[in-house]
């Protein structure tokens, strides 16, 4: 049986990449629902990239890709759209250059694990799935903040535990802290966790409340980004498709 475990940051990337362990990226406001999104609008593929710079270079070499991203919570100049899950049924029938502050760059971070998703709430029953279909143990990384370390990453958190619930599997790392957001997910549920976190409050700040609740709700869409090659901008994402029995 799996053995998950719940590492935040940097630290969860290495781990995953050290340990042979599936990692699973949540950044619950808001990259991995939009990326999950993306993929359930039917945008065709997903180039990752952690830099701004590298989006715009990868935009060139793919002429025909929308730009999406956000850098403060709002799109680059130059983009088509920001980081909005609800922006993107937009992308249906295009490729996607996709880059974000915190979320896009941890992907990217874990290049090398067995496998690399990128989930939350919306898609949490297909993440369990996915997820089931490799032997090696699971590594659920709260995304944080890449700016800042000691940042309150609590809706990252609560999706993390969230699934980690669902899931029902062993928790080795990292175990007192999914009791702990398991309790709290209890107590306050997951919509007050979402709506209370600090980067609600960021959210907020630049007119995005919207974002918040959407990205709150459970098992929207089945579309579960993984991470199927490196390139020079990041890496090249596609929805994941279950092995052939």
């Amino acid at each position: 049986m799996q053995t998950w475990h719940l590492i935040e940051g940097e630290p969860g990337c290495a781990f995953a990449t050290a340990h042979g362990c599936v990692a699973v990226v949540v950044d619950a406001l808001r990259a991995s629902a939009t990326a999950a999104m993306l993929f359930e609008a039917r945008a065709t593929e997903l180039i990752v990239v952690q830099e701004v710079k590298d989006a715009r270079a990868a935009k060139a070499q793919h002429p025909d890709a929308l730009l999406f991203g956000e850098r403060g919570g709002l799109p680059p100049p130059g983009f088509d759209y920001g980081n909005s899950p609800r922006d993107a049924a937009r992308a249906a029938g295009r490729p996607v250059v996709f880059t974000t502050t915190t979320g896009a760059g941890r992907l990217v971070a874990c290049w090398g694990a067995p496998a690399v998703f990128m989930g939350t709430t919306v898609n949490a029953s297909a993440v369990i799935e996915a997820t089931s279909s490799f032997r090696e143990d699971v590594v659920l990384i709260p995304a944080g903040l890449a700016t800042d370390p000691t940042f309150d990453a609590q809706e990252d958190w609560a999706a993390a535990a969230a699934i980690a619930a669902a899931a029902g599997t062993p928790i080795g790392e990292g175990a007192a802290a999914f009791a702990h957001w398991r309790r709290r997910i209890q107590s306050e549920g997951l919509d007050r966790l979402f709506n209370t976190a600090p980067h609600a409050g960021k959210l907020r700040a630049v007119g995005l409340d919207e974002d918040i609740a959407f990205c709150a709700q459970m098992d929207l869409t089945r579309a579960v980004p993984r991470a199927v090659a490196r390139n020079e901008f990041g890496v090249r994402c596609l929805p994941f498709a279950p092995p052939l029995a």
